[in-house]
């Protein structure tokens, strides 16, 4: 399978849970490993280096906040994908996981198409759509890097510099959500002084010019791009 190459390590005290998940991803085609605390998720996550990290965030020995927080501190688990899990959907808890390093938040109880959906999404840049890439498709839109040009079904799309910019971001990591203040620092930097709702507005742009499917909205936390 095209997935066999993707190791994704699960970390949940809930055996049954490990169980249900598991089971989808090895369908899917990935390396499925287990870990039933933080602290054997630590101890694992080091030993076979996975492409992506499931973490459930109340678990015992070391939550999943705590675990992202270790795993980020070391240098080769700086761009590794590390995907939360927990029962608590508030808007306070998905703030804090994402700002302790996660690219994504699913909420419990998990639905496995859903969930399938959200891991696959998340690891197509392994396959293929490196962050650099000249040309990168998705469905009928497709990006050129070196030509800075926007096709949807090869109709060029005319996008402003920073509206190329802040597409390209948004697309280095589909579905890894993108926080305001990160998305500032990438696109604008310390260029020049800018308010609040520069992002928004240039968010609404973009869905003007290429749809409104594309680009979603995480209230309170930024933004993502699915397709």
């Amino acid at each position: 399978m095209e997935n066999s190459d993707l190791k994704i390590l699960l970390v949940d005290d809930e055996p049954d849970i490990l169980e249900i998940l598991g089971f989808h991803l090895k369908k899917e085609g990935y390396k499925v490993k287990t870990a039933k605390n933080g602290q054997e998720g630590m101890e694992k996550a080091q030993k076979i280096k996975p492409d992506l990290i499931v973490l459930d965030i109340m678990m015992p020995e070391m939550n999943g906040i705590e675990v992202c927080q270790n795993l980020r501190a070391i240098p080769s688990f700086e761009d590794t994908i590390i995907v939360f899990l927990s029962a608590r959907s508030e808007d306070f808890t998905q703030i804090t996981a994402l700002d302790s390093g996660g690219d994504g938040y699913i909420v419990k109880p998990i639905k496995p198409n859903i969930f399938k959906s959200k891991i696959n999404a998340l690891l197509r840049r392994k396959k293929g759509q490196s962050d650099d890439a000249i040309i990168q498709s998705f469905g009928d839109l497709t990006l050129n890097h070196e030509e800075i040009c926007v096709k949807i079904n090869d109709k060029i799309i005319p996008l402003a510099k920073k509206e190329f910019e802040l597409l390209v971001l948004l697309t280095s990591k589909p579905g890894k959500v993108f926080k305001r203040h990160k998305i500032m620092e990438k696109v604008w930097g310390e260029e020049v002084i800018v308010g609040d709702r520069t992002i928004d507005v240039h968010i609404r742009k973009l869905r003007e010019k290429i749809g409104s499917d594309y680009i979603k909205t995480l209230k309170g936390i930024g933004y993502k791009f699915e397709y």
